[in-house]
């Protein structure tokens, strides 16, 4: 998908992805993908990457990260919030997928505004990263690792294709529940118990998987 495409789909003003390969001897090498204006090209700066809060981070967690002025306020860098969000880099959501080998996958979006105050679209738009961010780890781990041997698929419910499916189109437990018409606490359930049968560690990476497998589409 063109960065103009995803952009748009997001409504938000940029996209970043960042590897990250981890060295004993000389610290880390950092390798940008990005649509980022070529006049904050000082943001690749590797010294200033090695403290940046929304990276390290994203360098110790897998858990997203929804950054703002407080988030560099807070790590002693608030000059360097208002020196990047005159590039757009107002606020966002970044999240990071561990990879063998000490590589990491930094994917993140960026708004030249503040995000979303309705917290249910902020959800949504983390959805929505993780499950695109899921894709390049299926990709990844295609690329690293030796393929996994050929088996049956497993024994999914309906309800837990259902989750998967809404899922796919972006869709929060919340919003899974009030579409099933089940409690957004029932929703979490099968969405667990469907990760747990495919072998995965999340719900975004077992949609993954089940469209791999021809269990949804």
């Amino acid at each position: 998908m063109p960065h103009e495409d995803f952009t748009s789909v997001l409504q938000v003003k940029t996209i970043n992805a960042i590897v990250v390969v981890d060295h004993s001897d000389r610290g880390s090498d950092f390798l940008f993908v990005s649509n980022t204006p070529l006049e904050a090209s000082e943001l690749d700066d590797r010294e200033y990457n090695q403290c940046d809060p929304v990276l390290q981070h994203c360098k110790h967690s897998t858990r997203p990260i929804v950054w703002n002025q407080n988030t560099y306020t807070e790590a002693g860098l608030g000059w360097r919030w208002e020196w990047q969000a005159r590039f757009g880099f107002h606020s966002g959501v970044a999240l990071a997928l561990h990879l063998p080998q000490k590589r990491h996958f930094f994917f993140g979006i960026d708004c030249d505004q503040p995000l979303p105050s309705d917290s249910r679209e902020v959800a949504r738009m983390t959805a929505e990263l993780s499950l695109f961010t899921v894709y390049a780890q299926d990709v990844a781990l295609k690329v690293l690792l030796p393929p996994e041997p050929e088996v049956d698929p497993p024994k999914l419910t309906r309800r837990e294709l259902e989750g998967l499916m809404w899922t796919m189109e972006g869709k929060t437990a919340w919003e899974v529940g009030k579409i099933l018409s089940i409690s957004e606490q029932t929703a979490v359930r099968h969405l667990v118990n469907a990760a747990r049968k495919l072998d995965c560690i999340n719900k975004h990476q077992a949609v993954v998987k089940a469209m791999r497998l021809g269990l949804i589409r």
